[in-house]
């Protein structure tokens, strides 16, 4: 993969962020963790579709977990 579609994909996941700011933390870590499993997988892969697609998969569940513990904690505070 070149560097300006790195950059480019990079840019788009960093913006996307923006918008989660009315997520709960499930919802906001699945959607982080799916980005960032995709840019990995990719990254080890050089760049095929089932190392994208995989690298998403395996970060959105696990961000998906992590979310959901934050959520417990932080409503088990209130």
């Amino acid at each position: 993969m070149n560097a300006t579609i790195k950059t480019i994909g990079i840019i788009i996941v960093t913006s996307g962020l923006g918008a989660c700011a009315g997520m709960s933390h499930t919802d906001r870590d699945t959607a982080i963790g799916a980005g960032t499993g995709a840019l990995v997988g990719g990254a080890l892969t050089g760049g095929s579709a089932a190392g994208v697609v995989g690298g998403a998969a395996v970060g959105g569940i696990i961000g998906h977990e992590v979310g959901e513990s934050h959520d417990r904690d932080y409503y088990r505070r209130r």
